[in-house]
């Protein structure tokens, strides 16, 4: 591995004057806060754990703060950008700083959200600064489409870090917990401050860690009809599952009979429940016509 000169990564003045030379203003539409710390991208790199050998996925590389770090570490780095411009920069930027690792990155110009494959070896780990207003599906497409990804690191805003790694029980625990839970063993794994970005977001950010579950929970049903009775369940949270999921199921007391099947009682509510009792009323659903499918 060719070590990388030292002053490889981006600093703020770095930032700025690539931002300028390309015309380019961080987009609230798009998410954009561009990290311009390095020491940041460090930790985030460090907390990842990102290995020698690593295939590392990185969604919304921006100008490449991060892609730099995660190069320093991993074998290969594989971008994902849907903006047209910083898609078209990232590449020269990487030659330009790290020559010797260039023929290890790849840049795909594209919305995460439609990327089925990738360039090259399968990614083993996922690394990102996720654009908040994005975060929660762009994670969930990103573990459902490449099985291959065993550990995966994201910064987010904060409120999202917590709804992601809460436990059942806890008044943010929902969907985004339940299903992040179906893939992975989730927690969080810091926090990042305000200033590191430009430009400096009004929220907190999070790191949150998702280590993938050897398999995931055992239950005859498939991931889809497990992920519509979560749906079912937390669109009304406040009321009890035997209601919620009323509408999933057919009717009221078909759900009453899918919970009680289940070993659930029919008037917990969704914010109690583990992703492996979701599983087991997904099972047990009475109705064949179900409505959210």
């Amino acid at each position: 591995m060719t070590s990388p000169t030292p002053d490889a990564l981006l600093g703020p003045a770095d930032i700025r004057e690539l931002a300028a030379a390309l015309g380019v203003r961080p987009t609230k539409q798009r998410g954009q806060n561009f990290v311009i710390d390095a020491n940041t991208v460090r930790r985030i790199v460090r907390t990842a754990e990102v290995r020698p050998d690593d295939v590392v996925v990185e969604v919304g590389p921006g100008l490449g703060s991060l892609t730099l770090a995660l190069l320093e570490a991993a074998d290969r780095v594989t971008a994902v950008e849907i903006d047209d411009v910083l898609a078209a920069a990232l590449p020269a930027t990487v030659a330009a700083r790290m020559p010797g690792r260039a023929e290890r990155f790849a840049l795909v110009h594209s919305d995460a959200m439609h990327v089925t494959e990738l360039p090259g070896p399968a990614p083993t780990a996922l690394v990102a600064n996720l654009p908040y207003n994005v975060a929660v599906p762009v994670l969930l497409h990103m573990l459902e489409t490449f099985p291959s990804i065993e550990r995966t690191l994201v910064m987010v805003q904060s409120e999202v870090a917590d709804r992601l790694a809460a436990a059942p029980g806890s008044k943010v625990y929902g969907v985004p917990s339940v299903k992040a839970n179906w893939y992975a063993e989730v927690k969080r794994a810091g926090a990042i401050g305000r200033n590191v970005f430009w430009p400096a977001p009004n929220v907190d950010s999070g790191l949150v860690s998702l280590v993938r579950r050897t398999e995931p929970p055992k239950t005859t049903a498939s991931r889809r009809e497990v992920f519509a009775v979560v749906d079912a369940a937390f669109a009304q949270r406040r009321k009890t599952l035997r209601a919620a999921l009323a509408g999933w199921a057919g009717s009221a007391a078909a759900a009453e009979a899918a919970l009680v099947a289940a070993g659930v009682s029919p008037q917990a509510r969704g914010e109690s429940l583990t992703v492996e009792e979701f599983a087991r009323i997904a099972e047990h659903a009475t109705s064949k016509e179900q409505g959210q499918q």
